[in-house]
């Protein structure tokens, strides 16, 4: 393996039933009910002052038009999500909004209206995350990108892939993860992973060609995401992996990475 001392663990069913007892805790964690994104009395009528406000199927500028409210014509704001607004037209169409066109409409009274940039309530309520961390695997250095999709505030999956560059041996892993966070409203979030993937390590040596692996991995850790402003947060973690090598022993491995992170 790459530069990391190495410790054997013997396979027993105790360590099996910890992992299980561990999945089945954050699986049923995401059939929880989830936060409410809005409540009915919370909506806001607004009237639209722009010629006119288009309305997409989704939060984003990929999703298509398709409805158009035009000048005069009032809806309702049912929710946000980052720079989108959720509206409901006076016919009963729903569909997202940018927030440079909200901007442009009136209260009811001629006035204009607020709307707020991207908060930590945001955040405890998107989709989806994705982010760039680095730091030591087991000595070696370790750049690693993520996605990740939340089935509610408390739980994630997210999906890795890194690169392992050490002094005698370069290598990759990918892994799907599972993460739970226990108190997703906080500005600093402690959260929880158990995950599995491969890992795959080309050994440098010239002197003595060793040959390329490719492991079975998996992982449990911890970790703490920060809400640092808009759409952006910091994420610290640590992780102790075990890798299923084709040998008699496996091999711990410990990792900690720190990195920034973006959701929408």
């Amino acid at each position: 393996m790459l530069e990391h001392s190495t410790t054997t663990i013997p396979s027993t069913s105790r360590s099996k039933f910890v992992w299980l007892a561990c999945l089945i805790f954050i699986a049923l964690q995401a059939f929880a009910p989830g936060y409410a994104e809005a409540a009915a009395e919370d909506l806001r009528t607004v009237s639209v002052a722009d010629p006119f406000l288009e309305m997409h199927t989704g939060p984003g500028r990929g999703y298509p038009i398709y409805h158009v409210v035009d000048r005069g014509e009032s809806v309702q704001i049912v929710m946000q999500r980052t720079e989108w607004y959720l509206v409901r037209a006076e016919n009963g169409n729903e569909g997202w909004v940018a927030l440079a066109q909200m901007e442009l409409t009136l209260k009811p009274d001629g006035s204009e209206v607020e709307f707020g940039r991207a908060t930590l309530e945001d955040l405890t309520n998107a989709k989806w995350e994705a982010g760039f961390l680095a730091g030591d695997f087991g000595g070696a250095n370790i750049i690693s990108l993520y996605g990740g999709y939340s089935f509610n505030p408390h739980v994630s999956v997210e999906v890795w892939g890194s690169q392992i560059l050490g002094n005698f041996s370069n290598g990759w892993m990918g892994s799907v993860n599972v993460v739970h966070e226990t108190w997703p409203e906080w500005r600093v979030s402690p959260f929880f992973t158990l995950g599995a993937g491969v890992i795959h390590t080309s050994p440098k040596s010239t002197i003595i060609q060793g040959e390329d692996r490719t492991d079975e991995i998996a992982h449990v850790g911890v970790g703490v995401r920060i809400y640092a402003t808009r759409r952006f947060l910091l994420r610290v973690e640590y992780k102790s992996y075990v890798v299923f090598t084709s040998r008699d022993e496996n091999e711990e491995v410990e990792e900690w990475k720190a990195g920034f992170a973006f959701f929408f």
